[in-house]
């Protein structure tokens, strides 16, 4: 099976239908192949757009004959944890908290938490612990948002604003 193909075919239908696919994964669970795609689009992915794409991505695949096994196809939302692959994932998400998986070991660690800086010149750059670190990206098996983290800063970020903004009432 040729993910590349399956993803360029997949790619297309979603960009026709203005999705983004953030992810595919093809593996066994259960005793069953499963093609798991995670779709993204402007305002978030409902259900009803899982199932509308489900029937048009399995159509496709159906009929381009890219898959020769029986398959389960599910699609889904990439989640508050997202995985963060593409050079545009990573402009887009420059500055949101991030868990950082290494593929090799980097200064004795495997793996980072902080905030993304970006991507530059082939390197993950990434502010953790009052560093800056940067990872070539052969170095990284896998940039996800760290949801979590993300909520706690967003929660600060806001008792700080109260604090700064003067009563209602005063001032107007």
């Amino acid at each position: 099976m040729d993910l590349g193909k399956i993803e360029t075919l997949v790619s297309a239908i979603l960009e026709h239908e203005r999705a983004e696919l953030v992810d595919l994964e093809h593996l066994r669970e259960g005793g069953k192949w499963v093609l798991r795609l995670y779709v993204d689009k402007e305002g978030g992915v409902t259900l009803d757009d899982c199932e509308y794409l489900s029937d048009r991505v399995g159509a496709a695949l159906d009929s381009s004959d890219v898959i020769e096994r029986s398959y389960v196809l599910e699609i889904s939302s990439p989640g508050l944890d997202r995985v963060i692959k593409k050079d545009r994932d990573f402009q887009r998400f420059e500055g949101s908290a991030v868990r950082v998986t290494l593929s090799t070991e980097v200064e004795g660690r495997r793996r980072l938490a902080g905030r993304l800086l970006g991507l530059q010149g082939g390197e993950v750059l990434v502010e953790t612990e009052g560093r800056t670190w940067r990872v070539p990206r052969c170095d990284v098996a896998e940039v996800r948002l760290d949801d979590e983290a993300q909520v706690e800063a967003d929660l600060k970020r806001e008792k700080t604003k109260e604090r700064n903004s003067p009563p209602r009432g005063e001032g107007e």
